[in-house]
């Protein structure tokens, strides 16, 4: 089979080009003619097509995205903003921290072991590439109905991924969700965080500067697994009996992902690099190009040089293939000796593959033959970009106008508990042990709270208290009902968990889950969604540092529910003063703050007694959730309280019963007004706290203080769950609410 060169490129201007197999568009492929004054290689359409593909070009969100750069709040916490690997932000004491969600949604389907294994993989490289080291991880889930024969089949092994890699790897996986809905059956979302730490000196990026210098490919060889892989899979929709494309689905080895690691960072300590790299989505493609493009501009590449695990690889397939645990350096000459003999000590294969040069070119040979011959910046940087046509759908006013006003309330002591023991065992509320348990929650010793508590924390490393706390957040129906602000209450709710943990809240990333960005519906659901969040992230002060966008989840024509799925991240001075959840002691006294309103429009009720997905969701109000950070977090500080706990799914009368589940014992309810409303509105900014007699006066004035409503409900003690109200009264035993609330995952998956 004859190489087809840059030569022979330019003297057969009409050969059939797979092109659109490739997923490219017409106009696509003449503007790539158009920039390259030829067709391209095929090895250059390889790379064309992986990285203008939606995953890796954000080619239909990149219009909508700018306004997180637009609207960036005053702050000095960001060090690095969107457009590198990770965000990073100053956390004080001359530390850096660096976090970032993305998806692996449909691998994971595909694939679910692997899909979810290297998604893990993947986020950790990412933020190992900012020079930091990570210290923790957590996963978004959702996935269809927990009883559907799909869910049966794509939620263990995805489980089984995310902790079988992160066990290995070494690091504590300290949160996240997990949620059961019918529109995610045939296309669960798999968001994977990492979090790492640095210092600020420490802070490397993705860029080949200084002609001369040498490129240098390290970690695990290159083979046919994922070729194309999430780049072309992640930017095609599913048809109703599988993906329409099913490229090879990466497969992981955390045990050399683990070893790439630790040479990594002996290799930073030592100052030897100018830029690194991680191959993720696009493999060598991206890498090059990247790096190319952020550096001097040019770069020459023998392809030949790459180590293979599979020796009958094109070099189109070289380029495409996303094999993992792979990074790509840039190393002056008189480090390289240095770079190699570490890369020796740890096992980490390692191979000069290029030279930076001031071409502006992006050359690349195989076999003594160029194949490539691009500039850089049109392959990583200067992708298509659209401007997709957007319109609110016909059916959006008859969703909200359906109001769950006229649902059916419990009435009687029975009704009353019956509700909550269905709400307490539902899946979405229901005991997640059988997941977490899987995971690692505190290895290295440095976690101080991991799921089920509102947020994960860590320590920064052990010569220090400081510590972040992070949580991601996103009630979709919210999202299906108003874009807008569904997905400021997204942001509202991880901000509050930050806080309600004493952590003070400072930046935000996030993973845009949506379905095809073809459908004006969609793209209209997405722009009202980017534009909510950037407003609010705007008004409560904390940056977007970057994020993901995925788009085309959807099965056929039926898209997942918008999913804007949003990372907070906190800082606290001293970890030992953080707040849990757990009631501690009988005979505290319970305060809720916040107002409580009559809002149930996609509410855990609604959905889960009655079905119901229509109405408007809670409203938003930004000032308050800032109000009620300052009061926990000052609580937390002064040791005024002694647990608290946010709410929001399922209202107080679920996050009372966590509360007591948690700490092992019961809690009476003194109401006053509506019962129902008091127990299930889903209302925002609203926490409950416990804490001494002694301390309700003085936490009652803060929360005047900050104009933060307060008012003393019950107290804690008892075996009991008993709420006395003007007109019902109920006790269910907290053995009875735990054996209802941890039975159900395990009654739908051990088998």
């Amino acid at each position: 089979m004859s190489i087809d060169t840059t030569a022979q490129a330019a003297d057969t201007p009409d050969a059939q080009q797979p092109w659109s197999e490739l997923g490219l568009k017409a106009d696509e492929y003449a503007r790539i003619k158009e920039i390259l004054g030829r067709r391209p290689t095929s090895a250059e359409l390889a790379m064309y097509s992986v990285m203008w593909s939606e995953h890796c070009s954000y080619k239909s969100s990149k219009v909508h995205l700018r306004q997180f750069g637009d609207k960036v709040p005053k702050t000095d916490v960001l060090l690095v903003g969107m457009g590198e690997n990770a965000g990073v932000v100053d956390v004080g004491d001359g530390y850096a921290v660096t976090f970032k969600v993305e998806s692996h949604n449909h691998p994971s389907y595909v694939e679910p072991y692997q899909g979810a294994a290297t998604g893990i993989g993947g986020i950790v490289r990412d933020i190992l590439t900012m020079g930091a080291r990570p210290i923790a991880v957590m996963d978004p889930l959702r996935f269809g109905p927990a009883d559907a024969p799909d869910t049966q089949r794509v939620l263990p092994g995805i489980v089984a991924g995310i902790g079988g890699y992160g066990n290995c790897l070494g690091l504590p996986n300290i949160g996240g969700e997990v949620v059961f809905d019918q529109s995610y059956l045939g296309n669960p979302l798999v968001n994977a965080l990492c979090v790492g730490v640095m210092k600020h000196e420490d802070i490397l990026l993705a860029t080949a500067s200084g002609t001369g210098n040498l490129v240098v490919l390290f970690g695990a060889k290159t083979g046919g697994d994922g070729i194309g892989g999430v780049s072309v899979l992640a930017s095609e929709t599913f048809d109703a009996d599988g993906p329409a494309k099913r490229p090879s689905v990466q497969v992981g080895d955390p045990f050399t992902e683990k070893v790439l690691i630790e040479c990594c960072l002996e290799i930073f300590a030592e100052n030897i690099i100018v830029g690194i790299q991680d191959l993720g989505g696009a493999g060598i493609s991206c890498a090059t190009s990247e790096l190319a493009s952020n550096g001097d501009g040019g770069m020459h590449v023998i392809l030949d040089s790459v180590p293979l695990r599979d020796a009958t690889l094109s070099p189109e397939e070289i380029l495409m293939s996303e094999s993992q645990e792979r990074m790509c350096a840039i190393v002056e000459p008189a480090h390289l000796d240095r770079f190699m003999e570490i890369c020796g000590k740890w096992d980490v294969d390692a191979v000069v593959i290029g030279t930076v040069n001031s071409s502006g070119r992006l050359t690349i040979e195989w076999q003594g033959e160029q194949i490539v011959d691009v500039p850089p910046r049109t392959v990583a940087h200067e992708g298509p970009v659209y401007n997709r046509p957007f319109a609110k759908p016909a059916s959006q006013d008859l969703l909200a106008a359906n109001t769950a006003t006229s649902l059916q309330r419990p009435q009687s002591a029975e009704e009353f508990v019956h509700t909550v023991l269905t709400l307490v065992g539902s899946p979405n509320l229901a005991d997640k042990s059988w997941i977490t348990s899987q995971y690692d929650r505190y290895v290295l010793g440095n976690t101080a709270s991991a799921t089920p508590e509102d947020a994960g924390m860590v320590r920064l490393d052990d010569s220090t208290s400081r510590g972040v706390a992070i949580s991601t957040d996103c009630n979709a129906r919210f999202t299906m009902l108003n874009p807008y602000l569904g997905a400021q209450l997204a942001l509202s709710e991880a901000y509050r968990n930050v806080a309600a943990t004493g952590a003070r809240p400072i930046a935000v990333t996030n993973c845009l889950n949506f379905g095809s960005p073809e459908d004006p519906s969609v793209m209209w659901q997405f722009s009202e969604a980017v534009t909510g969040l950037a407003d609010a992230c705007l008004t409560l002060g904390v940056p977007v540092t970057g994020g993901n966008v995925s788009f085309y989840n959807q099965t056929g024509e039926t898209a997942i529910l918008p999913t804007p799925v949003v990372g907070v991240l906190g800082v606290i001075d001293d970890v030992h003063t953080h707040l849990s959840h757990a009631l501690p002691a009988d005979g505290l006294t319970l305060i809720v703050l916040g107002e409580t309103k009559a809002e149930f429009d996609g509410s855990e009720w609604a959905h889960v007694v009655h079905a119901h997905l229509g109405g408007q969701p809670p409203q938003p109000d930004l000032e308050a959730e800032a109000n009620l950070a300052e009061v926990l977090i000052t609580a937390a500080n002064q040791g005024l309280v002694s647990a608290a706990h946010d709410i929001s799914d399922g209202g107080l009368a679920q996050a009372v019963v966590e509360m007591c589940l948690r700490g092992n014992r019961g809690a009476t309810l003194n109401l006053t007004g509506d019962a129902f409303t008091q127990l299930w509105s889903e209302s925002v900014a609203r926490a409950v706290v416990a804490l001494t007699a002694e301390q309700a006066a003085e936490l009652l004035a803060l929360a005047l203080q900050h104009e933060v409503p307060a008012e003393v409900i019950g107290t804690s003690g008892g075996t009991s769950f008993v709420v006395n109200a003007p007109e019902v009264t109920f006790s269910i035993a907290v053995d009875q609410l735990r054996e209802v609330h941890t039975a159900t995952l395990p009654a739908l998956f051990d088998h």
